[in-house]
Parts: C-alpha cells; structure tokens; sequence
C-alpha cells in the first residue's frame, strides 16, 4: 500500500531533520527533507541568499517541498515553507507534526549557525522574531504537536515514530470481510 507522505514543520532548530532522520529509519520508511534537497541541487542556502536572494530561495524550497510530498515516508520541511499559499493547501492532504522549542533550549542549537535569517548581533533575538511570526500558521497547519526542549533525544524520536504510524494505520482500509461490521 502506498503512505502519504507525513510532514514535520516547525522553527529552525526545532529538530525536525535529526528527529525526522532517525524516525524514518526506526519505522524503516524514506526520509526526504527540503533544505537538503535544496542545497543539493543548488548549492548551500546562504549562497542562494547572498547570490539571488530569499524569493529566488523560497521558489526552490516550493519545488522541494512538492517534490517531497509526492514521497513515502517522511518529509522534513524548512522552517520557512509554510509562507507559501500553494504549500500550505499541499499540507491539508497530509498528516503534519509540528515541533516547537522554547528560546532557552534554542539558543545552543543554533549558536554559529549560518542560517541566513539568523545573521546579526543576537541570533536567539532574531530567531525569536522569526518564530512568532511563523506561529501562527504551524499551529494552523499542524494535527499534533511535540515539543523538543526537554527530554531524551530516543523519546523525542519514539514519540515522532508512533505518531507517524498511527497516521499510516488510519489509512488503511480495513482487514477483508471486516468492512461493514458492527
């Protein structure tokens, strides 16, 4: 049987490609993430910034994330996808998860990153804004949460597998001459 592909959105930093990674392979399913497809194919993210700008990078990432969700599996999607219309209506046919962390677990996974949108004096003040503005369509697009501050890498990724499962097992047509039972 063929599985819709289930989506992890969520801020940077969130974990959704070392979560995502690791669920994929405990359920022995594909992962596919977005920006790694996108620096695959173009080169790394803040080069596409520098050299052609945020546009020319969110039109890549759309053609990434539609690429992704013709997948099985899991797909990892950037922060950013969700500021596009056509991948936000692409989403509502698939099962999303949204990973949120707090500023405070945060600010180590992104010191000396060289996210674009992080550049400045305070990267933890910018990722903050980033965050918020983005808030508000994850929780819209999102059919559960998990929050990856706290707890043991192992459990975040246990609780990620189940819930992807549990996804796949509820589109499973029923087991034959069960249809129709009472």
């Amino acid at each position: 049987m063929t599985r819709r592909a289930v989506v992890i959105i969520g801020p940077m930093g969130a974990g959704k490609t070392s979560i995502g990674r690791r669920a994929a392979k405990a359920l022995h399913v594909p992962f596919f993430d977005t920006d790694i497809a996108v620096v695959r194919a173009h080169g790394p993210i803040p080069q596409i910034f520098a050299l052609q700008g945020e546009p020319r990078f969110r039109e890549l990432e759309r053609e990434a994330v539609r690429e992704a969700l013709t997948t099985e599996g899991i797909v990892a999607v950037g922060g950013g996808a969700v500021l596009h219309p056509q991948t936000r209506a692409d989403l509502a046919h698939h099962p999303v998860l949204l990973l949120t962390v707090e500023a405070r677990t945060v600010a180590a996974r992104i010191r000396g990153a060289s996210r674009p949108l992080l550049q400045g004096d305070d990267a933890l003040q910018a990722w903050q804004r980033v965050a918020d503005e983005r808030s508000r369509l994850y929780a819209g697009l999102a059919d559960a949460t998990v929050d990856t501050s706290a707890g043991h890498f192992r459990d975040l990724v246990e609780r990620v597998a189940t819930w992807a499962q549990q996804q796949w097992d509820a589109d499973e047509p029923p087991a034959a001459g069960q249809e129709g039972t009472e």
